[in-house]
């Protein structure tokens, strides 16, 4: 029976109710003329930004919108259509403006066709079931796909060149054609945007993967010409005989330039933040194709591109603002600001641009799920900006279709699709597409209070310590100050990292708290420490993750943002996964080590953000184990010689190397040990990062064994710190990077996180709305760092995590209840793990033993598994299917005998619902 302490909303039922519904003004508010500047006077929302949501729930709908995990609340302006098939990377409307093409990612096709006139999903082109035209892959690039002049083709941008389509009279697809452009080396063509030449007789297609433009016989697909560009090639667009390029990485290094990595192409970065520092715009001559290809600078992370009345407009999303060419002179005559909030100038991400007819230039901030409109006129004549449009969830495209708007929301209603489970999963994702016919200046002037308050944007959101002269830094400290830069009692800040679970896998079973104990998988007597940690620190039932898997999650917690970048890339990540190694991926405003340090803070690190990970021979998980034991009993290091390392300088620079990052056979005790050592020897700095992943399961250990062996590494770092002269002043933050591996019965991305510290509130339940976005702010309010960019300035630190008078009490870790070596085929020298006693009081974790019955279907799972790159030193997280590792999870967390949620059956790995699903991380 499911645990309910309050009201719970229907949110499948609300959220199908708002569908189409249009939203009109709801709040006035003050508006200054100057470019893309917005002051939110008159709003009526005080300083506490994100206390807005109150107790409010993921896929709740309120009066204000949908909630969604990223501290916002989602109402579009105009009509909305869902689309139940994962995410928009990309979308064009036909010529003749009947019909609009979707690319999509995570739902099992790779296109979405929709019938503008009746407003509904026409037809589904992928490789699984769901859809009407079968092709083989469902990777799909950042741009595209694109109609010929004539309407009668479409190419899709896939890994290694593109899919050409016949399009019907009906505006349906047919005949998919290969069109190959074969890898350089290592590095596949992972094509960009497609554009045609007048005649429609030649494809000019962007290599992103290989850094070049190359013209393509539309008829045959045969190569006919090359041009080397800038880096990693995206957006394209013909104006009269000269083809304009958006190099989302910029320029070629200079000799001697500080660079970092890009898909095999080292590009010019800055050490410390790891970003590019450069953004071009490529410009081909195509009356004369042997002409050196010419350059133009403009912004940091140049996506897209649109060109009208002799004027180009590039979208820079990094450096938030549009670059204005013209394309007589080839000269940028003016940048537009995109930052309609002034308490932050980045974040907002503007990612696609158009201009209508009767002189709107329209912008879409993707990370603000918004339109910026403002009234143009002329190249050089600056524009004036008229407000903002609330849209969807992440707007990625940007079209006019006679007098109507079309925009495309990369994730449409969140994770919200349809299921036939017993909860939601963050794999459930949607899009949308939404369209309006473009209202009055008044109008949009009003809707711009509601894009404020929906991303609670407001006056004074980041204080500052004021400058008191003397008596400077000598306000009282308390644990989270109200202003940045004030004394706080907390001075070591530890961020514990974990991977993948939702709330209900581990606390469903705790009756206070609002879980489903038939969802829950690791209750008490697998992980005993978390459990007693929630008696003693507190239960936090209403916290969200905001990503979906592990690419998105590790950014929003180093970055408080996951990048446009990493967003757009989704359908493939065959350039880059985690973007520790790729300077893409990277946000010009830095990390939240880079900002501790900024204010003089120091920093260490314990493997996470590492690309790299260097294991002797010998060093399995049985013998880091056994060497766990070892030093734990002796005193002694035998600590293997394990190498983690980052491509960012200045995260290296404060990293402990010998902590191992994410590899599934390595024991998250031995990095326990590896970190107590340091802090023996060398005590905590103010800021901590650890990376502790066995939790992710699918490792040497079973699922349950690598869930309790997280959980005791967990307690007894709190162990080690609570009894410890740095106790008084410490406070130890425990998160997932992401809850993408399990179900949860209010959300599939509500995660279990913990708040340690003598300054935390003890023995509460704590039901209000919290996100990784606020538990970061939060950090930095302890520490007086600055936010990073408009998504953690708005958010609300957890002032009521914390009390004034603290309790010193540390915290005794508890032994684990089932072997950590339970599952392992070979057994360790030291001896197989001995167990605390299971309490009789908790649900019994199910024997590993495969039933006589399951043998041979657990012996394909067994094989389907050594493929999935869990371990080793290239162990990669999320490279398996989730849906395919979820299921795994399950049935051995059930002795083989429970079908998963929602299911009548145990299924073999390719049978499994949801294995349509692409790896996140694939090498193509």
């Amino acid at each position: 029976m499911q645990v309910t302490r309050r009201r719970r909303v229907d949110a499948e039922r609300d959220t199908r109710a708002l569908l189409g519904r249009r939203f009109g003004n709801r709040r006035s508010l003050t508006l200054a003329a100057a470019t893309a500047v917005v002051l939110a006077t008159g709003t009526g929302i005080g300083f506490a930004q994100t206390t807005q949501f109150g107790h409010d729930q993921v896929g709740q709908v309120t009066d204000r919108g949908q909630v969604v995990s990223g501290d916002q609340y989602i109402a579009p302006y105009g009509e909305r259509l869902v689309i139940d098939n994962g995410k928009i990377m990309s979308s064009s409307v036909s010529p003749d403006g009947t019909h609009l093409a979707a690319s999509v990612t995570d739902g099992g096709v790779a296109l979405a066709v929709v019938d503008l006139k009746s407003w509904k999903v026409q037809q589904l082109v992928g490789n699984s079931a769901s859809a009407n035209l079968r092709i083989a892959s469902n990777s799909v690039g950042q741009e595209g796909p694109t109609y010929s002049p004539d309407g009668t083709q479409l190419w899709l941008g896939q890994t290694d060149g593109y899919t050409r389509f016949t399009v019907n009279p009906d505006g349906s697809l047919a005949n998919p054609t290969s069109v190959t452009i074969p890898a350089d080396g290592s590095k596949h063509a992972l094509v960009g945007e497609p554009v045609f030449s007048s005649d429609g007789s030649t494809v000019y297609a962007a290599v992103n993967g290989q850094n070049r433009v190359v013209a393509i016989d539309a008829a045959t697909g045969t190569v006919k010409q090359s041009w080397a560009v800038g880096n990693a090639p995206r957006d394209m667009v013909v104006v009269g005989s000269k083809l304009y390029v958006s190099n989302e990485g910029g320029r070629p290094a200079k000799p001697g330039e500080t660079t970092i990595n890009s898909y095999g192409t080292q590009v010019p970065a800055d050490p410390k933040t790891g970003a590019t520092t450069t953004g071009t715009v490529s410009v081909i001559d195509l009356a004369d194709p042997a002409a050196a290809v010419a350059s133009i600078d403009v912004g940091l992370h140049p996506t897209a591109l649109y060109a009208k009345k002799g004027a180009l407009f590039v979208t820079n999303t990094a450096t938030n603002d549009v670059s204005v060419i013209d394309t007589r002179k080839n000269k940028v005559v003016q940048t537009i600001a995109t930052q309609p909030w002034p308490e932050s100038p980045v974040g907002y991400e503007p990612n696609a641009v158009t201009l209508t007819d009767d002189g709107h230039l329209l912008v879409t901030l993707g990370r603000a799920n918004a339109v910026a409109v403002y009234r143009y006129n002329s190249p050089q004549e600056p524009v004036s900006y008229v407000g903002l449009l609330p849209t969807d969830y992440f707007p990625s495209e940007i079209a006019t279709v006679g007098d109507q708007v079309v925009v495309s929301n990369t994730r449409g209603i969140d994770a919200r699709r349809p299921t036939n489970s017993a909860g939601h999963g963050t794999h459930d994702t949607t899009s949308s597409v939404q369209r309006f016919t473009l209202p009055s200046e008044k109008v949009i002037k009003s809707q711009t209070a509601k894009v404020f308050q929906q991303n609670g944007w407001t006056n004074g959101s980041v204080k500052l310590a004021k400058d008191k002269g003397k008596g400077k830094g000598h306000a009282k400290a308390v644990a989270v100050p109200q202003r940045l830069g004030d004394p706080s009692t907390i001075k070591h800040v530890f961020l514990i990292v974990k991977e993948n679970r939702t709330y209900d896998q581990v606390f469903g079973d705790i009756p206070q708290g609002n879980g489903d104990p038939s969802l829950a998988e690791f209750g008490e007597n697998v992980t005993p420490n978390q459990h007693a940690l929630t008696r003693q620190f507190g239960l936090y039932d209403n916290t969200y993750d905001i990503g979906t898997n592990s690419a998105e999650g590790h950014n929003w917690l180093m970055q408080a943002d996951n990048p446009e970048y990493t967003e757009s890339s989704a359908g493939e990540y065959a350039r880059s996964y985690d973007t520790e190694d790729d300077a893409l991926g990277h946000q010009r405003t830095g990390f939240i080590w880079s900002g501790a340090q900024a204010v003089g803070k120091s920093v260490r690190d314990f493997g996470e953000f590492h690309q790299f990970l260097t294991k002797p021979a010998g060093a399995t998980w049985q013998n880091l184990y056994c060497d766990t034991k070892n030093m734990r009993a002796t005193g002694q290091d035998t600590a293997y010689n394990l190498v983690s390392s980052s491509p960012i300088p200045s995260l290296n620079s404060v990293s402990v190397p010998g902590f191992p990052k994410f590899d599934t056979s390595v024991p998250d005790v031995y990095r326990a040990e590896i970190w107590k050592r340091d802090f023996e020897k060398n005590g905590p700095a103010n800021l901590n990062m650890f990376w502790l992943s066995s939790d992710h399961t699918g490792g040497t250990a079973g699922p349950a064994a690598q869930v309790a062996d997280n959980d005791l590494a967990v307690g007894r770092i709190v162990d080690e710190i609570s009894h410890s002269e740095y106790w008084k002043d410490s406070a130890i933050f425990v998160v997932e990077d992401d809850s993408q591996a399990g179900l949860d019965h209010i959300d599939g991305h509500r995660a279990p996180i913990q708040i340690i510290s003598p300054w935390a509130r003890h023995g509460t339940v704590d039901s209000r709305y919290y996100s990784q976005i606020t538990m970061i702010r939060t950090i930095e309010q302890i520490l007086g760092i600055h936010p990073m960019n408009q998504k953690d300035s708005a958010a609300t630190p957890m002032f009521g995590a914390f009390t004034k008078k603290a309790d010193y009490t540390p915290f005794t870790a508890l032994p684990n209840r089932i072997p950590l070596t339970d599952g392992v085929k070979t057994a360790p020298a030291c001896g197989l793990d001995t167990p605390a006693p299971q309490d009789p009081n908790a649900a019994a974790v199910p024997s590993t033993k495969v039933p006589a019955g399951k043998k041979a279907l657990a012996a394909q799972w067994q094989d389907w598994q050594s493929k999935q790159r869990l371990t080793g030193p290239d162990a990669r997280p999320d490279f398996a299917n989730p849906a395919q590792l979820n299921h795994l999870t399950w049935y051995r967390t059930h002795a083989w005998t429970k079908p998963y949620p929602g299911e009548h059956e145990i299924f073999a790995p390719d049978d499994v619902p949801g294995a349509y699903i692409p790896s996140a991380e694939n090498d193509g």
